[in-house]
């Protein structure tokens, strides 16, 4: 059996390697940032989770939210019974069918999640000094249209 071999990388997949790279280093220094910032006993999944809830709102399973977050039912199961009793989310059964459970952020979560966001602001002020923002505000299309197409691809690869 022959083994097939790779062609080189174009310059074009070079680049997007470094932009992947670049992505997720911002992810961790901006991850450790926000972390002491997190009400007493948060953790990053934990907030991520309220993030979420903030932006989209609604109720979802702890299966939707173990697919969108890209973790195991048991993985989330933990993050919302940790929520669950800080009283930032609520968990109820489903009327729908019993064997499910919904979840969606409580006030207090709501609370918890604004209370973060402006702890941030001089994090972001600081930032803003030092950087060109509207140089980062322009790269957005592009990072938004990068996030649709790799949820898209993850959802025909769970298919």
């Amino acid at each position: 059996m022959t083994e097939k071999k790779a062609s080189p990388p174009t310059d074009h997949q070079l680049l997007l390697f470094s932009l992947f790279t670049e992505i997720g280093i911002i992810q961790q220094l901006s991850s450790n940032a926000v972390r002491p910032l997190l009400p007493k006993g948060m953790s990053m999944a934990q907030y991520g989770v309220l993030n979420h809830f903030a932006r989209r709102g609604g109720t979802e399973t702890p299966a939707q939210l173990a697919s969108a977050f890209q973790v195991t039912k048991g993985a989330m199961t933990h993050t919302l019974q940790r929520l669950e009793a800080q009283h930032f989310v609520k968990i109820k059964p489903d009327p729908a069918d019993a064997r499910r459970k919904l979840v969606s952020v409580t006030s207090k979560g709501l609370t918890a999640h604004a209370k973060t966001g402006r702890a941030l602001v001089p994090y972001f002020t600081e930032i803003a000094a030092k950087l060109d923002v509207p140089a980062l505000l322009a790269a957005l299309p592009a990072l938004r249209a990068l996030r649709a197409y790799l949820d898209d691809a993850r959802d025909i690869a769970d298919t």
